[in-house]
């Protein structure tokens, strides 16, 4: 075998004389091989030419690639669990119950947020509750349907998980200001749940303490109407909200009312306590018209004339107010006295079929005693009476809310006696909103 020159110039030729001499046939992957090789060392042999020296094999191996060497994969990072933050910090007190509570979750999302509460209610009896809420479309916002009660401990637990759903909760907790009685306002809404009511009823709103910030209430206030009606409310005071359609109800229509109001403030470091809300039906239409001067009384049913009734009103000194009325209370029976209204004439009545329209005393009622005045003369102390049957007849159709319209008389209805909504336009109405 033939030593290759000192040089290195005819490596690949000696190497392929070699082959030829011993008569072999390289495979093609084989020769590849070879060939790669000794291209390798005699690049490597170049270039130590070029710098001067001469190869060293040690170092030239050192750089080729280690065929049997496998490269790992480096570790992926942990993920950062889930955080949660408050807009109540952990062991806060005195806290503001006009507070919404929110929480937000970084790196990952919300799955649960429970927010409870023990406190002690106004009669002395601890009960225990819990705040409802909503989390957000992407699901890394709750944030509570309700404020703060007063004196209250609340615990807030928030559950999520992280971008690998890897779970995590933290629980904190915190208490609200204390508030006395006079700091509070309780509301109480009329009508009922589940009333069925006539067509002039107002949603009439009773605070326990006057509310200063009248605006902030009533942004609050949400009346739903089906069929939808225009209406307004008009606050009457400081303790008293009402709200009418600018009509008449449509009969049939179904009426829901909240007043979202509990841990809202109210002005003069006063805040609501418990929202309320009611659901009430409009019935049939019914409106009374009641002439002084001829001393009739019209029923009209749904627009027909369904009974017309002799009656007899309040005489001079006493007379019945003009004006629309509604039907406010009824009495199967009640007992009447001149010191109720403040007459020097001494009376004292069982009354039957009583039908109140005014706060200040005025009734339609049965009057048996005054049945010589019926369709003739004004004879009573502010009321207007009727016949026994026809009182019963009335008392037993109507509902409260209906419309008497009373025509006759000098003397009008004073605003806010009784439910006297009705005895001025929608448009100086709606002068008492505070919106």
């Amino acid at each position: 075998m033939r030593t290759p020159p000192s040089d290195g110039t005819l490596v690949t030729q000696s190497v392929l004389f070699e082959l030829s001499d011993l008569g072999m046939l390289m495979p093609t992957r084989r020769m590849r091989r070879l060939c790669g090789a000794a291209g390798v060392v005699l690049l490597a042999t170049t270039l130590a030419a070029c710098g001067g020296g001469s190869a060293d094999p040690a170092a030239l191996s050192s750089q080729l690639p280690d065929a049997t060497a496998t490269t790992e994969p480096s570790p992926m990072p942990k993920p950062d669990p889930v955080t949660f933050k408050s807009n109540v910090k952990n062991g806060a007190s005195n806290v503001k119950v006009d507070t919404l509570i929110t929480v937000n979750a970084d790196w990952g999302t919300l799955t649960k947020v429970k927010l409870s509460y023990i406190n002690t209610d106004r009669q002395g009896r601890k009960q225990r509750g819990t705040v409802a809420g909503k989390i957000s479309k992407d699901r890394t916002t709750w944030t509570a349907n309700d404020r703060l009660e007063p004196g209250a401990a609340y615990k807030l637990i928030s559950t999520g998980k992280n971008w690998v759903n890897e779970p995590k909760s933290k629980t904190s907790t915190f208490r609200t200001q204390d508030l006395s009685l006079d700091n509070q306002t309780y509301p109480t809404i009329y009508p009922l749940k589940g009333s069925r009511v006539g067509i002039g009823m107002p949603v009439v709103l009773t605070f326990d303490v006057p509310v200063r910030n009248k605006r902030e209430f009533e942004k609050n206030l949400d009346v739903k109407s089906s069929p939808a009606q225009a209406g307004t409310w008009h606050w009457y005071s400081s303790t008293q909200v009402r709200y009418r359609p600018k009509k008449f109800w449509k009969p049939g229509t179904k009426v829901s009312v909240t007043a979202d109001i509990n841990g809202l403030y109210a002005g003069g470091g006063v805040y609501g306590q418990n929202s309320v809300k009611t659901h009430f039906t409009v019935g049939r239409s019914q409106i009374t018209k009641i002439n002084l001067s001829s001393h009739v009384a019209k029923v009209y049913r749904n627009g027909k004339l369904a009974r017309t009734i002799y009656v007899s009103g309040g005489k001079s000194g006493w007379q019945t107010r003009s004006g629309t009325k509604l039907i406010m209370d009824k009495l199967y029976v009640t007992r009447m006295t001149n010191t109720m209204i403040g007459a020097r004439e001494e009376y004292s009545l069982r009354v039957k079929y009583a039908m109140r329209i005014t706060t200040s005393g005025e009734f339609l009622h049965a009057a048996p005693w005054n049945a010589a005045y019926f369709g003739r003369q004004n004879a009573s102390h502010g009321c207007v009476g009727m016949s026994t049957s026809n009182a019963a007849w009335l008392f037993n159709r109507t509902l409260l809310g209906d419309p008497v319209i009373t025509t006759g008389s000098s003397r009008g209805m004073e605003y806010g006696n009784g439910y006297s909504d009705w005895n001025m336009s929608y448009a100086k109405y709606k002068e008492g909103s505070a919106l």
